[in-house]
């Protein structure tokens, strides 16, 4: 298991355990009232950090390698009913991006979003979760199709985001994700979007256009990365934790200022220390607000969904 520097309290109790467990095993002496009393202050520990992490704290969640990424959320939510859709009919299959048809309980669902590895190999192979051109066009490609059947869309952001390299801008990667934008407001079936862990500019947005707009309670969504802002506002990174706090990017700063529906609570230690729960109280969300969505006519939710994004933001006339 994988630590982040602040959870080191919590690296040494669960070692402490660790160990009673061994010498249990090898001495045969009871020691499971040591135990039992190392997991109540492990848990209560738990708690008070993830209880008072900061912005930056958040971002590193948001980050952690055990963290569960996109496939892993559809495997679970669709028992193994999913069929993987590829290629955008144009240039070629993006592995940042993946989507398909898949069940809940019974119901048809297009399920899209950015998908990261889990070692060096996988990072490479799926561009750290960075999409190209192509991956957007796929995206609405699967949209559309979702559409055409009637069939709701549920897409899963995790992005640092969209590629920056040049053979990425030759192919239209600003078009392809304004595209995006414009035909996501237009869509005639519900949409559900959730940030599972980075929501970065427009890499994110552009499979971010929803009836209902949600977070993850330790992730981040904003223009521009911690990292980024304080390279460009003061030459260096070594003001990102000042960077965190000045965007507003948690999910709390993100509710509070109307740019989205709803925080999806995780568990104690984040989505990575119990992912099971995790993708258990996601599947909740989903049918819940699927549910709402439903009794909608659907020239009724898209006039919702406009008006909802067009609200946004601040304009002064002078």
């Amino acid at each position: 298991m994988n630590y982040l520097e602040f959870e080191a309290p919590l690296k040494e109790l669960n070692e402490q355990i660790e160990k009673l467990r061994e010498s249990e095993k090898k001495a045969g002496v009871d020691v499971s009232n040591a135990i039992n009393d190392l997991q109540k202050t492990l848990l209560k520990k738990t708690e008070e950090i993830y209880n008072n992490l900061d912005p930056w704290q958040k971002v590193q969640v948001s980050r952690h390698p055990d963290r569960p990424y996109t496939l892993q959320y559809i495997e679970h939510l669709t028992q193994g009913q999913f069929v993987e859709l590829h290629g955008d009919r144009t240039v070629k299959d993006d592995k940042a991006m993946v989507g398909g048809f898949g069940m809940i309980d019974g119901r048809s669902i297009m399920f899209i979003g950015q998908q990261k590895g889990n070692t060096t190999k996988l990072r490479q192979y799926r561009n750290f979760g960075m999409a190209n051109p192509e991956g957007y066009r796929k995206a609405l490609r699967l949209m559309k199709l979702a559409e055409k059947f009637n069939k709701p869309i549920v897409t899963f952001i995790d992005t640092p985001g969209a590629f920056p390299g040049l053979e990425a801008e030759e192919r239209g990667q600003g078009e392809a994700i304004a595209r995006n934008l414009y035909e996501m407001m237009k869509l005639r079936v519900p949409v559900i979007c959730i940030i599972i862990g980075e929501g970065a500019s427009g890499g994110a947005l552009g499979i971010g256009i929803g009836d209902r707009v949600m977070m993850l309670e330790n992730t981040w969504y904003s223009v521009i990365s911690p990292e980024s802002c304080s390279s460009i506002l003061w030459r260096t990174w070594d003001q990102k934790v000042t960077a965190s706090k000045a965007l507003k990017l948690t999910a709390e700063d993100m509710l509070g200022n109307g740019l989205i529906d709803g925080i999806i609570k995780e568990p104690i230690g984040g989505a990575h220390a119990n992912p099971t729960e995790m993708f258990e109280t996601v599947k909740r969300e989903i049918k819940q607000q699927l549910d709402v969505l439903d009794k909608l006519d659907p020239a009724k939710r898209c006039d919702q969904r406009i008006d909802k994004f067009c609200a946004m933001g601040v304009v002064v006339e002078s």
